[in-house]
């Protein structure tokens, strides 16, 4: 079976992170592209981890080259420190894989259409029971906390008008409800449900709060040394990661005449390196690396420590069930 996920800035993480060695996690294992490339460049053990069933089907072959090399588990990757600690690094992926996107059955897209699912994983409440449960204000603060969706109060209203005559039950369904309140999108532009699938994934997954439970996990499971290197496509979430590891390699101290110097901190983390984007190159083979953001950061010998949720800039999750 041939991985049709393209792995977004692994050359730059091979790169950054060479000579590669060491035991890694691969938080997001996806069809596997970064744990192999990983293991292609001298990774001496890569365990993937993932929620979703298929990627552990998928890598029974492509991974049987490596043996023992690779291992596998079917876990969030907020519990991905049970798995170190590792001396390499830990990769996280936190694009939506293609294989979902392009899996009609799936429900991740509108331009598939297919059941209302877009469950990664786990025994989780499924789109279509969002969608067809929650009350008009969830719905609303989903579509404009975690999709920035400024319509969010027109588009909810019109949900819960629609699926009062029926249920909504494909991706069709509802793409056609939120394309009617928004502006037809000219040339080029994004299809007008974007945003709204988006959000309504994020808030089915619950991404957000495994970004938060995730990064601290990740924090722990990394020994002295190793790399933590993210890739994001989404701003909140890039937002998150970069404030992540601004705190955590903070050494304290400053100040000035309008705020006392903070005391001094023992940091987790060595001062992360220059956030990198996907080369030209790259966004041309991988259109949907255009958004991309690769952020990474050396592991110090600090005992790991929690982190707010508002500090990482995150919005407040919504209760729907």
């Amino acid at each position: 079976m041939s991985a049709p996920h393209v792995p977004v800035l692994l050359d730059a993480i091979l790169e950054r992170a060479a000579p590669v060695s060491g035991a890694w996690i691969d938080g997001t294992l996806g069809a596997g592209g970064y744990a192999r490339g990983l293991l292609e460049a001298g990774a001496a053990k890569v365990i993937g981890i993932d929620r979703d069933p298929l990627p552990h089907a998928m890598a029974a072959e492509w991974g049987a080259p490596f043996g023992d090399r690779l291992q596998t588990r079917l876990a969030t990757f907020d519990a991905l420190d049970e798995a170190g600690p590792v001396d390499g690094g830990v990769v996280l992926d936190l694009g939506v894989s293609s294989m979902q996107l392009d899996t009609a059955e799936r429900g991740f897209s509108f331009r598939h259409d297919g059941p209302l699912d877009m469950r990664m994983g786990g025994d989780v409440p499924s789109a279509a029971e969002l969608v067809n449960g929650a009350s008009e204000g969830a719905l609303a603060d989903i579509l404009h906390r975690y999709g920035e969706e400024r319509a969010a109060r027109r588009i909810a209203r019109a949900i819960v008008r629609r699926r009062a005559e029926a249920p909504f039950e494909t991706t069709a369904d509802l793409a056609d409800v939120v394309a009617a309140q928004l502006p037809r999108a000219k040339p080029g532009q994004a299809h007008p449900a974007t945003r709204s699938f988006q959000a309504i994934r994020i808030a089915v997954n619950d991404e957000f709060g495994q970004l938060h439970r995730g990064l601290e996990a990740a924090e722990r499971a990394l020994a002295p040394g190793a790399w933590l290197a993210v890739v994001t496509f989404h701003s909140v979430e890039d937002r998150a990661v970069k404030r992540f590891l601004a705190d955590r390699s903070d050494r304290g101290g400053g100040g000035s005449r309008h705020a006392a110097p903070e005391p001094p901190r023992d940091p987790g983390f060595e001062a992360p390196l220059k956030a990198a984007p996907p080369s030209e190159a790259e966004v041309a083979a991988n259109p949907r690396a255009r958004s991309a953001r690769l952020r990474m950061a050396r592991r110090t010998q600090a005992v790991a420590q929690p982190i707010r949720r508002a500090v990482l800039g995150l919005p407040e999750p919504v209760e729907w069930t």
